[in-house]
């Protein structure tokens, strides 16, 4: 199967390989639970250089039950250890009310806003909204039915796959592709929260894209901005990263997320690493092109009487530039001047009898 390596939104972004990364805001549940902080949010998403900001699309019945079964408690050595499912997701859950709002509050402000469904019903409401495109994640990239779902809209699609081993991630993206969409991005993702940087395996963002014949990116939920530095040098073209406006404000994934000026930095890091990299083409820069004159070149280091030959005693190779490559030394030795060369001149073949510079 074959996907298009440069995806198009509307608006004129295009997505993909040799395009400036794509950088998302997660705005997840650091709403702590009021619309104006969620706008507050995405305003300092556009303020520290984020290219789009991204919402969470579910209610705590779409993603589970309320249980206080033990399978419905969450255990491990995590921000929300002890908490039911359910409860979570109450809190976290960024009101399908708001999505209005906050969508039109994202695209005054000239980013893009999108969002990860976790059901059917999320998906029909945010293609209502006029999304540009979907995000599946990490947790979801087993249900193959939603994949499906998410994928016929012939929206492009950005999809993690932390945890999952390279027969899930095969198995969803052929299910992806036998839709017909073949606008998708995968991202190399660790789901730990936050994850510690031994555990990223940046490299594999690479070995994602082998596997699957995608453009690629990282989800990154570290909390430092070394891993997104490395995945940009790898070709990521797309990072998406957890912002909060404080972490001492706590919140379901606060413990994870990057404050805007964090974030800000992070923008700034992965700009100067594209503009590092360049284009990859062998070429002489601007800047450098000024420096050839301090290159070598073959100089009269001796006064050079005319119909004199050109020995190793009055000519040599050294610094400038100004006369001719030090490849042409050999061809030069022996010849006769034309004319007095004094010391310190360039030897041009201008300057020298019977020139053949075959």
């Amino acid at each position: 199967m074959k996907f298009n390596r440069t995806i198009h939104l509307s608006g004129g972004r295009v997505l993909g390989d040799r395009q400036p990364c794509f950088i998302i805001a997660e705005l997840s549940g650091n709403h702590n639970g009021q619309l104006s902080r969620a706008l507050e949010l995405t305003n300092a998403a556009h303020k520290a250089g984020a290219d789009a900001v991204k919402l969470q699309t579910y209610t705590a019945d779409t993603m589970t039950i309320e249980s206080d079964q033990p399978y419905f408690r969450i255990t491990g050595d995590n921000a929300w250890r002890g908490r039911t499912l359910y409860d979570l997701y109450q809190e976290a859950a960024t009101p399908w009310e708001w999505h209005k709002a906050l969508f039109a509050e994202a695209r005054r402000l000239g980013l893009e806003v999108f969002s990860t469904p976790f059901d059917e019903t999320a998906v029909d409401f945010l293609t209502e909204l006029d999304v540009n495109l979907h995000k599946i994640a990490s947790f979801e990239l087993t249900d193959h039915e939603l994949v499906r779902r998410v994928a016929r809209t012939g929206k492009p699609v950005i999809m993690s796959t932390g945890m999952a081993s390279p027969e899930e991630i095969t198995e969803s993206v052929n299910v992806f592709a036998e839709t017909g969409n073949r606008s998708l991005i995968l991202l190399k993702c660790t789901s730990a929260y936050p994850s510690p940087l031994s555990e990223m395996n940046v490299r594999a963002m690479t070995t994602l894209s082998e596997l699957a014949g995608t453009p690629v990116g990282l989800s990154d939920h570290c909390l430092t901005d070394h891993a997104a530095v490395a995945a940009v040098s790898l070709g990521a073209c797309v990072i998406e990263k957890h912002l909060t406006l404080s972490r001492a404000d706590g919140g379901p994934d606060a413990s994870f997320s990057l404050e805007p000026e964090e974030f800000q930095k992070m923008v700034s890091a992965i700009r100067e690493t594209e503009e590092v990299l360049g284009s990859g083409i062998l070429r002489r820069g601007a800047t450098e092109a000024e420096n050839t004159v301090f290159r070598r070149s073959v100089f009269a280091v001796a006064d050079i009487p005319a119909g004199s030959a050109l020995t190793p005693k009055n000519i040599r190779v050294i610094r400038p530039g100004h006369g001719l490559q030090p490849k042409y030394y050999l061809s030069v030795l022996g010849r006769t001047a034309k004319v007095a060369i004094s010391r310190g001149t360039p030897i041009s073949w201008e300057l020298l009898e019977d020139v053949s510079r075959a």
